[in-house]
């Protein structure tokens, strides 16, 4: 036991939660950078596998898919603006693929992304930016039906 009254399996879990958290963070700042899962386990000093476990016990999802909602959240604040392209959009993004974003775009908001530029430009309008986050945040079709 350890001064705390902890064991070695608890101080490693707090260890690895910092550094989970670390990865997280460092995903929100470079969302819209080439980001792949052995560059954040490299980072983050452990296994690719290791990293997606203890990224998904901790945020109940894995790397990647958190990666993909912080890019689809910044593209609907984007497409809301109304000001640039879908195809603009995605690249400002980081998405390298209009294919791939719009697909993902899509399984998250319910809407393609020009179907969500045209009937959403207002969606926020009125709302303070600390709750437009939230009342705008993407819910995967999944949840949504469990809610």
């Amino acid at each position: 036991m350890s001064l705390m009254g902890l064991d070695r399996t608890d101080v490693q879990r707090m260890r690895d939660l910092a550094v989970i958290r670390r990865v997280r963070d460092r995903i929100d700042r470079e969302y819209a950078q080439p980001l792949n899962l052995a560059a954040l386990a490299r980072g983050a000093h452990m296994s690719v596998g290791h990293l997606c476990r203890e990224f998904r016990r901790v945020y109940g999802e894995t790397p990647y898919a958190y990666l993909m909602t912080r890019r689809i959240e910044r593209a609907m604040t984007l497409l809301r603006r109304g000001d640039l392209s879908v195809t603009e959009v995605c690249f400002a993004v980081g998405s390298s693929s209009l294919g791939t974003f719009s697909t993902r775009f899509t399984e998250l908001v319910g809407v393609p992304p020009s179907v969500y530029r045209r009937d959403h430009s207002r969606a926020a309008a009125g709302i303070p930016p600390c709750l437009a986050k939230q009342v705008t945040r993407p819910v995967k079709i999944q949840e949504a039906r469990v809610r």
